[in-house]
């Protein structure tokens, strides 16, 4: 007899449908052979499924057992396709009927004795059962919260193997998912602007990166506050809308980051250490995989040291900010990952972390550190803030604002900015393509007379010119201003032009 089971393969931060067909023939010497492009995790699932149907009180069938992984040209990774075998066998050996799994899909990966155990990207399953007409999925305890995200979908979440066939059999009613979920975490204490002291001239820049989304770089001596800056700035962003969330949640669970307990509700804040590979940072491996830059999709991609990073991680972080995507290449294989993150980097101006008069590095030395920014990378950051060493009396006596009172100016802006960009499905200014700025920058003639007069004076590169506009079209948002005036292209210039020259100068 034939069997046949629907589960799903990931595929970048997608699923695929996979079938798992099983045979089983009296004739010839006992064999269990598992084929379909699997790799060794998967093939050693058949010793995971003996025992598991042994342990639970089953039979595991004897013959020559075939398993086919369908489709053959579609790699299977991992140990989630435990439980879909395991429930083909008992089918094609006549413990279940076929028509008690027909429109369910199943995944989980089988502990020796029986137990179901969670396995990644059950967010990204869920929904592809949902798209292919499935009405059911059948997985793990842990991560059933995960999976009921998906409206429209019947979880069936079981402990153990036994469980889960006397759910399928309907000799049993499997526990809501809601009740399911793990009990919340309790952290630290969530960071606040309110910890920054002597910095108040930099939260209006900080409020400006946030509110349009735009790319921020840090400078200055080590121990100043650049790292403390960077760390505060989630707390000032805008909350996830839905789709936003549950794109996070995906992508955090296919990355073995999230853990099944609900949909995420803090945008990703990603910082990698600066000996990342490139494919450690944007995505790739002989089976691609997310990269740094995919887990901070919607969050903030934070950079510490960025002089210290190697030029080939930094080069290729070009395509992503640009595009927003990133597209993986492996063989015959093509996966594009998503890559619209807020890049926010800090660095020391020099090798000896003092810069200016103080400096004692020579001129070789600082010719190398530059050498070791990429110029085309700085050349897509739109807001530059010099982080100094703040007097003793600052310390003492100024305060940052709350991130709660910054934030609600944030919002504000980006409402503006989605109620303007909403027909184009984006969500900030940082985001605007070529076209559509010279649509909605909404200048007036002085405003760009400025514009046109700063980029021959300092000699800013096309893309340059594009991002002093985005960013006065931000500033104007945070003015509640309809039109960009003179006033927004100068600051928007302040916070630019310097970043431009260090660009040149890298």
């Amino acid at each position: 007899m034939i069997a046949r089971v629907s589960t799903f393969a990931l595929d970048g931060v997608t699923s695929r449908r996979v079938w798992v067909e099983a045979d089983i023939r009296s004739k010839g010497l006992p064999a269990f052979t598992v084929v379909g492009l699997a790799d060794k995790a998967v093939r050693e699932a058949r010793e995971r499924v003996r025992a598991a149907l042994q342990n639970s009180g089953f039979v595991f069938p004897g013959g020559r057992i075939t398993v086919n992984l369908a489709p053959a040209d579609l790699r299977k990774i991992g140990p989630g396709f435990d439980l879909p075998l395991a429930l083909a066998l008992l089918v094609a050996g006549g413990e279940l009927e076929a028509d008690e799994l027909a429109g369910c899909a199943v995944i989980g990966e089988l502990a020796l004795n029986g137990e179901l155990r969670a396995v990644r990207g059950t967010l990204a399953i869920a929904e592809g059962a949902r798209r292919h007409g499935l009405r059911r999925i059948l997985l793990p305890c842990g991560v059933a919260a995960e999976a009921a995200l998906v409206p429209e979908l019947e979880v069936l979440a079981a402990a153990t193997l036994e469980e889960a066939v006397d759910f399928v059999r309907g000799d049993a009613q499997p526990p809501v998912p809601a009740d399911l979920a793990p009990e919340p975490l309790v952290g630290a204490a969530p960071l606040d602007l309110a910890d920054v002291r002597g910095h108040n001239g930099l939260i209006p820049a900080l409020e400006v990166a946030a509110a349009g989304g735009h790319n921020l770089y840090l400078h200055g001596p080590p121990g100043t506050g650049k790292t403390m800056l960077a760390r505060r700035l989630p707390s000032i962003l805008p909350p996830m809308t839905a789709g936003e969330a549950i794109e996070v949640t995906r992508i955090s669970s296919v990355g073995g980051l999230h853990h099944g307990g609900g949909l995420a509700v803090e945008r990703p804040f990603r910082a990698p250490h600066h000996t990342i590979s490139a494919s450690g940072l944007v995505g790739g491996g002989a089976h691609p995989t997310p990269g740094e830059a995919t887990l901070a999709h919607h969050g903030v991609l934070f950079l510490d040291e960025l002089s210290e990073f190697a030029r080939p991680s930094l080069e290729a972080l070009r395509q992503p900010l640009e595009d927003g995507h990133v597209t993986i290449v492996r063989g015959q294989k093509v996966m594009a990952f998503p890559t619209r993150f807020m890049l926010v980097a800090a660095s020391n101006p020099c090798p000896c972390g003092l810069g200016g008069d103080d400096c004692s590095c020579s001129a070789a030395d600082l010719g190398r550190h530059h050498r070791r920014l990429s110029g085309p990378l700085l050349d897509r950051i739109d807001v530059l803030v010099a982080v100094g060493r703040p007097a003793a009396g600052a310390l003492r006596d100024e305060q940052a604002p709350s991130s709660s009172a910054v934030r609600e100016r944030v919002v504000a802006a980006r409402e503006r900015q989605a109620d303007r960009l909403a027909a184009h499905g984006l969500a900030c200014n940082a985001q605007m393509p070529a076209r559509l700025l010279r649509e909605h920058a909404e200048a007036t003639p002085s405003a760009l007379r400025l514009l046109y007069e700063l980029h021959d004076r300092h000699r800013l590169s096309a893309r340059g010119h594009g991002r002093v506009l985005r960013v006065a079209r931000t500033l104007a948002d945070l003015d509640e201003s309809p039109s960009v005036g003179p006033e927004h292209i100068t600051l928007a210039a302040a916070l630019r032009l310097e970043a431009a020259a260090l660009a040149v100068a890298a």
